[in-house]
């Protein structure tokens, strides 16, 4: 009989980076179930192939499957070929234009290609809904329907905004969502995923599942991911996402780019640490033991890794230090030498031995501002670069600084040489 992580072990990974879970008290009993009996719980996401590339923001999802996965349960990653017929309308103002079944079926290979990039295809159940959805009887799909109301599917916000603004709702639109539902009933699905704009497609597999006497799926839902702007949603439409057919120093080079906050919502929803040791590893930043731009390193070199080789992430984070973080070395870069115990220059954190060194004051050594005034005033600025990356703390350690940190503010530049 096989066996499973402990009831919180697996909640550790399955709620991370998650919005929202309904209901979790039963998701618990789900999980405690599966480990009394042995039997992995069956766990649903959908995809329409609706286009034929993937991007980092649609692998949340995915990733989440990976984790159940991780876990010893049967993932299934279903295509939606026959819904991609109708397309969902979450989201939408207008009614999709529909794709042709040639077109549906060649994305369809496209989204296996990739998807097994991440999940590991020998456990992996993938299904398509025509299986069922194409044998319903005009008389099945009549049943289906009766069992809603045009009023609950105008609850949908899409469709409410729709109707208010008198724009047109096709009537097929609204078979999406039940169409939706019923792929759960088919599957005989525990869990359902999907993003926060799907909740009301979620809760009608959770109507229907009772419908047909079925135990109600758990759902639970993602948050849309933001892209490299850190605001708007990624899309590829709004020139912010990350391809996961990307080179690998493409990839990298994006994922530098972003935000030392939106680092951490990626390190969530893009990787597959537990949030305890996500958590581990802000406490380190926050105790000036490992650098920000040092974590920001690591995870890139963790998902370029993941969707190509160790190889191709190796040579992406050489390049990409050759390229921006030795931009500032040159032959007529000034140097500077100064003593690691030159007074001012390190602090101690909690009455323990002098660990990190202060911004400012290495500044003012360095010769790029008069004052440790000066330079704080700059650092707040954000004029001050180190390594070829923007910097703005006060401290930092000299394990992240290295053996001759590149210093800049503003113009000018000077490449530091420590002596004892």
């Amino acid at each position: 009989m096989p066996t499973f992580p402990s009831l919180e072990d697996q909640l550790d990974l399955i709620t991370k980076g998650t919005a929202e879970i309904l209901p979790l008290e039963s998701l618990k009993e789900r999980i405690q179930q599966s480990i009394a009996s042995g039997k992995p719980m069956r766990i649903k996401a959908g995809f329409d192939p609706t286009a034929p590339d993937l991007h980092l923001g649609h692998t949340v999802l995915i990733r989440k499957l990976r984790h159940f996965q991780q876990l010893g349960h049967t993932v299934i990653f279903l295509i939606g070929d026959s819904t991609a017929l109708i397309g969902d309308p979450t989201g939408r103002n207008v009614t999709r234009k529909p794709l042709t079944p040639e077109q549906i079926a060649a994305n369809a290979e496209t989204y296996k290609e990739q998807v097994f990039k991440i999940l590991d295809p020998e456990k992996t159940e993938v299904r398509y809904n025509s299986e069922w959805l194409d044998k319903l009887s005009y008389y099945d799909l009549v049943k289906l329907l009766g069992q809603f109301t045009v009023s609950q599917m105008l609850e949908r916000e899409d469709f409410h905004k729709r109707f208010n603004e008198e724009q047109p709702i096709a009537l097929h639109e609204m078979i999406y969502p039940i169409a939706q539902g019923y792929d759960s009933v088919a599957l005989g699905a525990d869990v359902e995923l999907g993003g926060t704009d799907q909740k009301f497609n979620l809760m009608r597999g959770r109507d229907l599942q009772r419908h047909f006497g079925q135990p109600q799926q758990s759902i639970l839902m993602m948050p849309i991911i933001e892209g490299l702007d850190g605001v708007q949603k990624m899309s590829k439409s709004l020139n912010n996402a990350i391809g996961i057919h990307e080179a690998p120093s493409e990839m990298y080079g994006k994922l530098m780019s972003v935000s030392d906050e939106l680092m951490w919502r990626y390190w969530t929803l893009l990787t597959d640490l537990r949030g305890s040791e996500i958590e581990a590893m802000k406490a380190q930043v926050a105790a000036g033991e490992l650098h920000p731009m040092q974590a920001k390193k690591n995870l890139a070199y963790t998902v370029t890794k993941d969707f190509h080789t160790q190889a191709g992430a190796d040579a992406a984070a050489e390049g990409w230090a050759k390229q921006f973080q030795q931009k500032a070395v040159s032959e007529d870069v000034a140097v500077v030498k100064i003593a690691k115990g030159a007074e001012g220059l390190s602090t101690a954190v909690d009455d323990q031995p002098a660990v990190a060194v202060r911004t400012p004051k290495l500044l003012q050594l360095a010769g790029l501002a008069a004052s440790t005034g000066e330079a704080t005033r700059k650092l707040g600025e954000n004029a001050v670069s180190i390594n070829g990356e923007k910097f703005s703390d006060r401290a930092v350690t000299f394990e992240a600084l290295g053996d001759s940190p590149i210093l800049r503010l503003g113009k000018r530049s000077v490449r530091v040489e420590w002596t004892d």
